[in-house]
């Protein structure tokens, strides 16, 4: 717990996901042997985006403000994304970006600030304040409105978006005249003419696969249990996140709006949602967080109900000819450390900068910096994310010596202001200089 999976056995799980909201529809791969159908249009455009998430949206509004078109495509609708929950968890550095780029100022007005975070272990809670331990926060502001932001900037600066798209073919990747194609939501067949394209489709998406099998490197991990996600119509039980550890398992306790909560806890990863009536939901959650304080979480009918499951992953090189990985496409993580669209929106940040030396004096040379400085922050976040699940969740065959043991690192964690202090830095992210 995490077990460590070769390099096959990583490439067989991410090859035998289905698509579910990935951003890319389906690849012909890189080579330029593919039909090439009639289309209806074709666009020189200097960066084309599969993919038009977070990620997708904020490289495209990125280099749209310094000047550089790029056109992203999804296969998802615009409404189809937004109605995707996501990790609702931003580094300051990373509100501060939608701020201060011209996304919009909405995260500020309706996001909330959390100057820290519980741990509940041992029927107690224990305060991790950040902004005394390293003078940081984080805000607590859905990755849905992150969308939804980028989205309507995308729109009020003109930029193109194709949402809803399908047949998407990524081509000639290994020149320097890559293409798109895909069939748009009414029906019309496009070509993007690029000089790089970017992939920026999720962890079930296509792009990732372009990079020959015998290039790349594929590291990952699988973890024995899943998360069941819970939106319940009821106000917070919390002013800030709680973690809590029990032998039951785990639970998070989150909040969505002034009247709805966001709640996780650990389960099998073969569990099925329609199993779970309301009573046993508060039933599990409330055992996952019952302690000698008499902590109880605010109750209310469940409104949503999934079960998430998720691995460790990165893949090697992030670049390969003219294609460049940002976000999911390249690398995933337990959701525990809070990590996934704060490393997407770091990604895109270093690319953005790339892309544009590479497309200007510097030429191809400058993209050379991109994967050291992504994955140094990557491989810190996998650390991370890795620790705070082994040292919150309860494996399936754990000993009672491990449970224990368990309960000492914790201890460990908050019981000294280095342990603190530690968990404060990781939780709340790195300086993008340097990173």
């Amino acid at each position: 717990m995490p077990e460590s999976v070769t390099d096959s056995a990583v490439d067989a799980a991410a090859d035998s996901d289905t698509v579910s909201g990935s951003g890319s529809g389906s690849g012909s791969g890189s080579g330029s042997d593919a039909t090439d159908d009639a289309v209806d249009t074709v666009t020189e455009v200097p960066v084309a985006v599969v993919g038009a998430g977070p990620a997708g949206l904020m490289l495209a509004h990125r280099l749209g403000r310094a000047g550089v078109e790029a056109v992203a495509v999804d296969l998802r609708t615009r409404a189809e994304i937004a109605g995707t929950h996501r990790a609702g968890i931003l580094e300051a550095g990373a509100a501060r970006d939608l701020v201060e780029t011209g996304v919009g100022d909405r995260v500020l007005r309706e996001g909330h600030e959390h100057g820290g975070t519980e741990l509940r272990f041992g029927g107690r809670a224990h305060r991790i304040d950040f902004r005394e331990l390293v003078g940081a926060s984080v805000w607590l502001y859905p990755q849905t409105e992150v969308f939804a932001d980028l989205a309507d900037a995308r729109e009020r600066d003109g930029g193109t978006v194709h949402f809803g798209v399908r047949g998407t073919e990524v081509l000639d990747v290994a020149t320097d005249r890559p293409r798109v194609r895909f069939t748009a939501a009414d029906g019309t067949r496009h070509e993007l003419r690029a000089r790089y394209v970017v992939g920026a489709d999720g962890s079930r998406g296509t792009c990732r696969g372009l990079v020959p099998a015998a290039l790349r490197t594929r590291y990952g991990a699988e973890y024995p249990f899943a998360w069941f996600g819970v939106l319940a119509q009821a106000p917070p039980s919390a002013p800030e996140l709680v973690y809590a550890h029990s032998e039951h398992g785990f639970a998070l306790v989150s909040r969505r709006t002034a009247t709805v909560q966001r709640m996780y806890f650990q389960c099998d990863p073969r569990e099925r949602p329609e199993d779970w009536p309301d009573e046993r939901i508060w039933a599990t959650l409330q055992a996952r967080v019952a302690g000698r304080d008499g902590f109880r979480l605010v109750e209310g009918p469940v409104l949503e109900r999934t079960v998430l499951r998720f691995r460790s992953f990165v893949q090697e090189p992030m670049r390969w000819g003219s294609l460049l990985l940002a976000g999911d496409a390249a690398h995933t993580v337990p959701p525990t450390g809070a990590r996934g669209l704060n490393l997407a929106l770091h990604d895109v940040k270093v690319l953005a900068g790339v892309l544009l030396r590479a497309l200007g004096a510097e030429g191809e040379p400058a993209l050379a910096d991109y994967q050291p400085q992504a994955l140094r922050r990557v491989w810190r976040a996998q650390h991370f994310s890795s620790w705070m699940t082994r040292l919150l969740h309860t494996a399936p065959d754990a000993s009672p010596f491990e449970l224990r043991r368990q309960l000492g690192e914790l201890d460990g964690v908050v019981g000294t202001r280095a342990g603190r202090a530690y968990l404060a830095e990781q939780y709340t992210g790195w300086p993008s200089a340097g990173a």
